[in-house]
Parts: C-alpha cells; structure tokens; sequence
C-alpha cells in the first residue's frame, strides 16, 4: 500500500462527493479514530458508503430516516475484515468530525483525516481493523508526520455530542502496534 495524489493504492475507492479544499497551506495534522454501523449494530451491508455519497434511501431502514439527509463523509473505512474503503483523498477535508476542537483549535476537519471503524462503542474491533488501521496510520505519518503525535477519538474532539471509538477500543494495543513493523508500509 502507498499513497499517490491523496489516494492509497490497492484499496477499494468510493469516491464521495462530501469534501471541499482544506484551508491554504494546511496539511493533516490530526488523526480522528471513529466507529459507525448501519444500521446500528449491523455490518457489512451498503448502507455506509450509500451514506458517504449522498445515496442513502431513507425508506431501507427506520433508523435512515433521520440520516438520509446528512452530508458526510471520512476519509476510510476499515471494515470488521479489515477491508479498507477510501471516500475522500488525504489532502482535502472530508466532512467527518463536524463541530469539534482540539487542544483549542476549532473545525478539527479543516487539518484532521477521519478513519472510521465498522462497529460500535461496546463490541470489541478485530484484529484485522486494528491491523488495517495502523497500517494506514504507519503511512500517514510518513507523509505527514504530526500525525503520529496527534491522534484521537471523535469523543475527544466533540464530547457534548459523540461517543466513538467508544470504550470498546483498545488504545494501547493500536497504539503499541504503531512502533511494530514499521516496514509493512512502503514509502512512495
């Protein structure tokens, strides 16, 4: 896996149409772990990146009804198999974390990329997740290295309003995987 023009290669691409330019000159600084399931609870069906682009059918489901209408997007996905699915490249702004602030600094999309996790905030995240998402994250820091140092949750960064990771995600192992294997991500 590499990254070129925004893009890693050898995943799948679902491009959404819910991005804009990042502010002049601003690069990720920010790393936001969050977690989603549609409907709650339920993996693997279409329904996230229906969402992600604009194409949710707000009739599939209860629970879309309310959503439907949302424009959201993250940067990927990493699936409870580990599949990664990227919607938005790293260097424009996804519109994953909405009103947030972290360490004082506001709009956190603005200089921040988005991973969502398949899951919940209480059904532990597998082994594969945990081992797409230090990959990925292995090689955001090679191309932006403030990442490394700045990495959160979404609960972190909007605690009024959201709760994910959740405490089902184990920080210290994904953190800990960060300084193993640093050769299972090639550099462009």
């Amino acid at each position: 896996m590499q990254l070129q023009s925004g893009w890693l290669t050898g995943v799948k691409r679902v491009p959404s149409p819910h991005f804009n330019q990042r502010p002049q000159n601003e690069t990720p600084t920010l790393l936001v772990i969050h977690n989603i399931s549609l409907p709650p609870g339920e993996f693997g069906g279409p329904w996230i990146d229906a969402l992600f682009t604009g194409q949710l059918d707000a009739g599939a489901h209860p629970y879309f009804a309310d959503i439907a209408h949302l424009r959201v997007s993250a940067h990927c996905l990493i699936r409870r198999d580990g599949e990664i699915i990227q919607y938005v490249p790293f260097d424009l702004r996804a519109w994953h974390a909405g009103v947030s602030c972290y360490q004082g600094r506001e709009a956190c999309n603005d200089f921040s990329v988005g991973i969502e996790l398949e899951g919940t905030d209480v059904l532990p995240y597998t082994d594969a997740q945990y081992q797409a998402l230090q990959a990925v994250t292995r090689l955001l820091a090679k191309h932006y290295p403030q990442i490394v140092e700045n990495i959160t949750g979404h609960s972190d960064i909007a605690p009024e309003r959201k709760t994910d990771p959740g405490p089902a995600f184990d920080w210290e192992r994904f953190r800990s995987g960060l300084e193993h294997d640093p050769s299972a991500v090639q550099q462009e």
